[in-house]
């Protein structure tokens, strides 16, 4: 029988104490690095803008002086967007995940459905602004309402959604659909009752964490032509409206250097509506969650 021999066990193992100490360097300097760009970009933020906040700020429309300039306009537009998105995108997302996970029959058409629709999670977002504008917009006359971007911004996380729904539906015991089943409930309420109860925290973490994407995107609104400044309110989703990154964006081009600080207290709003929509998540989360 041939013998271990001890040096040699000795020295691969303090070879790969020092790999892994290198890469554990490597990754504590880019887990630092990024924390601190984080810090940097808050603090210039902060402190740039927290000068402007202020009750008028939130009730003022936007303005062509610096000082009368305020967000109202573009955060009641920001609540009605999400009012047209969430239920959208959420009811066909889920559905979808539904149908792809209990009813599709495994199989090449199912597997290219399916690879298509984590594609389409990584497609740049303008490019859904331009389906948007040719569907919605032109194709079917909604002109840039609230439901035309709704509609155009339901398309860009649909598919983030879907991935999301999906998971959450397979981390569901099978022991559980099983029990179910041997109990005599159908295949429906199995679902109703059982997986969908049991994947919700995964479900609605992932829309909120989709949906406040959807929030802070410009790039769609701009191409399907929603306008950076309105003296108005929607009154229903046929209506014109702007919203919040639309009117950070038109604040942070003028060459004005007083309109760089309205633009960093709306980037606040912003941040603090962020906040809560991922608290919201994460509360969801941890009341729901269950350990099987």
């Amino acid at each position: 029988m041939r013998y271990i021999e001890q040096e040699k066990v000795v020295r691969r193992m303090n070879g790969r104490m020092v790999v892994n100490r290198v890469f554990q360097g490597l990754f504590m300097f880019a887990t630092a690095l990024a924390l601190l760009a984080l810090v940097i970009l808050l603090y210039r933020i902060v402190s740039q803008g927290a000068g402007h906040l202020s009750l008028d700020f939130l009730t003022n429309f936007a303005s062509r002086f610096p000082d009368q300039a305020g967000i109202k306009a573009a955060l009641v537009g920001s609540i009605w967007l999400m009012a047209v998105v969430a239920p959208t995108s959420i009811l066909l997302g889920v559905g979808s995940a539904i149908y792809l996970e209990e009813y599709a029959k495994k199989g090449r058409i199912t597997t290219f459905i399916q690879m298509n629709i984590s594609n389409l999670a990584g497609v740049p977002s303008v490019v859904f602004g331009l389906l948007g504008l040719t569907i919605f917009v032109r194709a079917l006359a909604l002109g840039n309402s609230i439901l035309a971007a709704g509609f155009t911004m339901s398309l860009l996380i649909l598919p983030v959604i879907i991935v999301a729904a999906q998971e959450a539906i397979r981390s569901v015991p099978g022991e559980l659909r099983d029990a179910s089943y041997g109990m005599g409930a159908t295949k429906w309420q199995t679902i109703v009752r059982i997986i969908l109860p049991a994947a919700i925290p995964g479900i609605l973490t992932g829309s909120i964490l989709a949906l406040s994407r959807a929030i802070g995107e410009t790039a769609p609104l701009i191409v399907v032509g929603i306008p950076v400044i309105i003296q108005f309110l929607p009154e229903g989703v046929m209506d014109t409206f702007t919203a919040l990154p639309m009117q950070i964006y038109d604040w942070s081009s003028r060459p004005q250097a007083e309109f760089q600080t309205v633009a960093a207290a709306g980037i606040i709003v912003l941040m603090v509506v962020l906040l809560f929509m991922n608290s919201i998540a994460v509360f969801i989360r941890n009341k729901f969650d269950k350990s099987y």
